[in-house]
């Protein structure tokens, strides 16, 4: 499962005005499955933390006030190819340099208010999904998906066995009062 996860944030910018909604249907229709995802808002402390590479770069502090603005919809989503696939689907960092119908293309108003947050390795997928997310947060589609189908199966198998119990006793009923 691991090497098949991106983690993404929806920002502050895109949250105030409305666009998770739009943002998570791209994703989905892109074929990503969300397997963890929560509303929440970063503090000083943790933002500075999750961004402490760029502690050095002139934007730092500006960086910390922006994405501590206001909440975030943090998401662990999973998909062969994830970060590579969703790298491309999330568009360039400048908006205005995005390929038409990414979601920094759609979504973004600028460089630093850039909508989205997108993995860029496979390691760091990792490390960004544990920093927001504590293991049983985060779940595995594909065995949920067996698992449902499995329930799924058993239901129909249970509801049809009740159900030919209870037409038996209805036609056995029947025919000892004709």
């Amino acid at each position: 499962m691991e090497k098949n996860i991106t983690f993404t944030m929806i920002k502050p910018d895109a949250v105030e005005k409305g666009y998770i909604g739009g943002i998570l249907n791209k994703i989905n229709k892109a074929g990503f499955k969300i397997i963890a995802m929560k509303l929440t808002r970063l503090n000083k402390e943790k933002a500075s933390e999750f961004y402490k590479i760029h502690e050095d770069k002139p934007f730092f502090n500006d960086l910390i006030s922006y994405m501590t603005s206001g909440p975030i919809v943090s998401a662990v989503l999973q998909k062969e190819n994830a970060v590579a696939d969703f790298r491309k689907l999330i568009g360039s960092t400048n908006p205005e340099e995005a390929e038409e119908g990414t979601i920094r293309k759609l979504y973004a108003e600028s460089i630093s208010a850039n909508a989205i947050h997108g993995s860029d390795s496979d390691e760091n997928a990792k490390i960004e999904s544990k920093f927001h997310f504590n293991e049983n947060e985060i779940f595995d589609y594909y065995s949920i998906c067996i698992d449902l189908r499995l329930l799924n199966f058993l239901d129909k198998l249970f509801f049809n066995s009740v159900l030919f119990k209870i037409s038996s006793l209805f036609i056995n009923s029947s025919l000892t009062f004709m």
